[in-house]
């Protein structure tokens, strides 16, 4: 999860669901929702290179099949999905049930296009972008897109992540990923083309003077 601070609005009487906790869950949640994966090579590719379940405690882990939720309408008061949404095929029944469990109050956040577009991971289906003037999440599946077409630009980007070069998206992380916090649903839809999902301009900033001043010394400096 990049950005925990968001979640602002979880009262103390809330039960509360996380979906696709991975090894880091939320201190908050009372259950999780999992994939019930086929194999271990699945398990580990679809939570980011993660098997161990972490800090989940005796908290109870619920499974399913990619459908329907295993819970009754409004079991939860709360529900918290982090990086989940991109690798479900069907964004829209995915959220619907998240509406119907968790009484259509909860956390949603996701990688950006821009995030694929740099490193493209196989288990992204989806290009997700929430638009808050419209309340409304727009969603746009990757294959139906030209991204292959820089297939070894990805690979090469793909592997520098993997090396730890993930200085850029840990210095700019609203440049490549998204949350919002919900207290009522919201529409989900199939986006047009690529122009809907992409990240506002208003999100990169100018450098100060003295940050431009000390990028050029540490470029001079060779560090």
């Amino acid at each position: 999860m990049q950005f925990p601070e968001k979640i602002t609005r979880i009262l103390p009487e809330d039960k509360v669901l996380e979906i696709g906790p991975g090894s880091l869950p939320h201190h908050r949640s009372d259950a999780f929702l999992e994939l019930r994966f086929e194999n271990d090579i699945d398990r580990i590719s679809q939570r980011g290179g993660v098997l161990t379940d972490g800090a989940l405690g005796k908290r109870p882990v619920h499974f399913y099949d990619g459908g329907r939720f295993p819970f009754s309408d409004g079991e939860f008061d709360y529900v918290i999905c982090s990086h989940v949404i991109e690798h479900v095929a069907d964004p829209e029944q995915f959220v619907q049930e998240i509406f119907r469990v968790g009484r259509g109050r909860g956390y949603l956040e996701y990688p950006l296009i821009t995030y694929d577009y740099l490193y493209d991971f196989d288990v992204h289906l989806q290009f997700v972008k929430f638009e808050p003037e419209l309340w409304v999440l727009k969603y746009l599946p990757k294959k139906e897109t030209g991204f292959r077409e820089f297939a070894a630009v990805t690979s090469f980007f793909h592997t520098s992540l993997e090396y730890g070069w993930d200085d850029l998206c840990a210095a700019n992380s609203a440049l490549f990923f998204e949350g919002f916090e919900f207290d009522r649903p919201f529409r989900v839809e199939r986006a047009l083309n690529v122009d809907a999902l992409r990240p506002s301009v208003a999100l990169i900033r100018r450098k100060g003077t003295w940050r431009r001043l000390l990028g050029r010394i540490v470029n001079r400096l060779g560090f």
